[in-house]
């Protein structure tokens, strides 16, 4: 079945805005998947993957404010968890399922986590791509240094070019897909060059003093089957950390991709397989 695109409204902190959201499968079926990207992506990022498991499921892949086609925040301290986990509280309700399965990269992992560890959570399965309960400065600082920046590209292959070395993390991709996320990731300027179409001001919240982020506490409330992916070179998500949360908390289930740092792009049939086959053990 092919991809439609939809809009819902969010209410944040300063009034309403919209939220995109692609949905892929049979919009009767029960069985409700919710896919959310990184820091810097969009909704798009999971069109092979949803692609391959609409037979299965109905999927909503959504686009968090100030990315792909969701509306950019004017008062830029409300890019926060707590916005997004309303604004995906309302995905929820707009599916209408009881329960909702969902994989979150990065970002989307963190959002699921602190839905999914909420008294009464309608998550019923997480998928936790490259994340976990602690971050380390040295990740948000590498992080930093290149969200955000204002950067130009004279034409979409410049900007592939320069995404294929920033995003070489997310492992083994084919040209189609690398031109499939250099196209859905950017906007073409007035006087033709080229950016990426998130909000810089996504950003603002990494020019204060860094830390590490310790959510373990969120983690230990988390009660649903959980699998963790984790790129073998990711400095996101150490492999300490990873061994952990497979011993506290929900006690996840964990799987490692070699030649892959963060975030594993969830394209390759492999990694695909890995979750699709999770997921539909009952």
């Amino acid at each position: 079945m092919a991809m439609t695109r939809h809009y819902l409204w969010g209410l944040g902190p300063h009034g309403f805005h919209r939220i995109h959201y692609t949905a892929w499968g049979d919009p009767d079926n029960p069985r409700v998947l919710i896919c959310v990207h990184g820091l810097t992506r969009n909704a798009r990022d999971f069109d092979f993957f949803a692609a391959a498991l609409a037979n299965d499921y109905r999927i909503l892949c959504v686009d968090a404010p100030g990315r792909g086609h969701s509306d950019w925040f004017t008062h830029k301290e409300d890019y926060s968890y707590p916005v997004y986990a309303a604004d995906m509280a309302a995905v929820i309700a707009r599916s209408g399922a009881e329960q909702v399965d969902w994989v979150g990269t990065s970002m989307g992992g963190l959002i699921g986590m602190s839905l999914a560890m909420q008294p009464h959570s309608p998550i019923r399965k997480l998928v936790m791509n490259d994340v976990g309960p602690f971050i380390p400065k040295e990740a948000l600082e590498r992080i930093a240094a290149y969200v955000g920046k204002p950067l130009r590209f004279a034409d979409l292959d410049e900007l592939e070019r320069y995404l294929r070395i920033i995003a070489a993390p997310f492992g083994p991709a084919s040209d189609e897909q690398w031109r499939h996320m250099a196209l859905h990731s950017s906007r073409q300027t007035e006087n033709g060059s080229y950016q990426f179409s998130y909000d810089p001001g996504i950003a603002e919240v990494f020019h204060t003093a860094l830390e590490d982020v310790d959510l373990w506490a969120m983690w230990d409330a988390i009660r649903c089957p959980t699998l963790v992916l984790r790129g073998a070179d990711s400095d996101v998500l150490t492999r300490a950390d990873a061994k952990a949360m497979t011993q506290r908390g929900p006690r996840a289930q964990l799987v490692e991709f070699a030649g892959v740092g963060h975030a594993p792009g969830l394209m390759t049939d492999d990694q695909i397989a890995t979750v699709r086959d999770w997921l539909l053990a009952d």
